[in-house]
């Protein structure tokens, strides 16, 4: 069997976040993730510089791609536009990823969750694995979260946010960022971000009880995006193949530790309520557990933010 100080289970930017600080704190850890890295990652990509801070990288030594937007253009009730100055980026999430995972120097070993057990205060994971400590980094559909927590800290379904979203090789001509906000009576919005010159980000998400609410569906809001970007020429002779995942933005008063049983990132539940970014708050809660596990205190998300805007509003260098 093998034995590690910490187990992590998930190894997307929570995950790794949190193995990075242990690791440079002396604690041995294990990553267990069904996937081989690099793995294609359903995500915008959009980070901050509170992300590029957290995270201490350098971005003239980034060996990826990296995009900086000086402005966000928002659209709202498809009339007002307003292009909002700010310093934001964004990364492939199929180098991003493996990137940190590799930065973290943790060992990863591709394994799928199956079962937890506890035993004599250990935690054998599919007779194959024990550990003191574990940390569910593993999303929304995180065996630890659904093991340990779904029944004491249920998640709200009014919160969940289904998406849609194509991610694709493409010599972009438009290099800005566009967001189009609570169209066609949707309660969320679509998104348009480069990745480079060479690759495209295109999606929409929305909230699942407003779509059920409008007897709608995820994807005739898509299928109104792609009319708009055919028809706006910011996107041309692409054939479509879209694909879907769902997350839940920031819950309320969600229980994140059990003694030593610790829950990140989408396991949580952390997405900002305004502009669902998940990658910020994933990676504060990854630091933050680390945190907790070294210096033997209580861990609480409680100081990370609910929203992106002030961070957007705040012009960054």
């Amino acid at each position: 069997m093998t034995e590690s100080e910490v187990i992590i289970v998930g190894g997307g930017p929570a995950g790794s976040t949190a193995a990075w600080k242990l690791i440079e704190a002396g604690i041995d850890v294990i990553i267990l993730d069904k996937n081989k890295f690099p793995r294609t990652k359903l995500c915008a990509g959009w980070i901050t510089p509170k992300v590029i801070n957290d995270l201490k990288i350098n971005i003239k030594e980034y060996p990826h791609t990296i995009q900086k937007f000086d402005r966000l253009n928002y659209y709202f009730f498809q009339k007002l536009k307003l292009p909002i100055p700010t310093i934001q980026y964004s990364i492939r999430r199929y180098e991003f990823d493996e990137w940190l995972l590799k930065r973290s120097k943790a060992k990863l070993i591709n394994h799928k969750v199956v079962t937890i057990e506890e035993e004599n205060e250990h935690f054998i994971i599919d007779d194959m694995f024990r550990s003191k400590t574990i940390i569910g980094a593993g999303g929304t559909h995180c065996p630890v979260y659904r093991k340990f927590f779904s029944q004491i800290s249920p998640r709200d379904e009014s919160n969940r946010i289904i998406t849609l979203e194509q991610e694709f090789p493409y010599q972009v001509t438009n290099q800005q960022c566009h967001l189009w906000m609570v169209e066609n009576k949707l309660s969320g919005y679509s998104w348009y971000v480069p990745k480079g010159d060479s690759y495209l980000n295109i999606g929409i998400g929305g909230t699942i009880n407003s779509i059920k609410s409008k007897n709608s569906s995820i994807k005739f809001h898509w299928n109104m995006l792609i009319d708009k970007l055919r028809k706006t020429g910011l996107v041309q002779s692409i054939e479509f193949t879209p694909k879907g995942y769902d997350y839940y933005l920031r819950e309320k008063n969600p229980i994140t530790q059990i003694n030593n049983i610790y829950i990140v990132g989408d396991a949580v539940g952390l997405a900002t309520i305004d502009m669902g970014e998940g990658i910020g708050p994933s990676v504060k809660s990854g630091i933050f557990a680390a945190e907790a596990i070294i210096n033997k205190r209580e861990y609480s998300v409680k100081s990370i933010s609910k929203y992106s805007f002030p961070s957007i509003l705040f012009r960054n260098n």
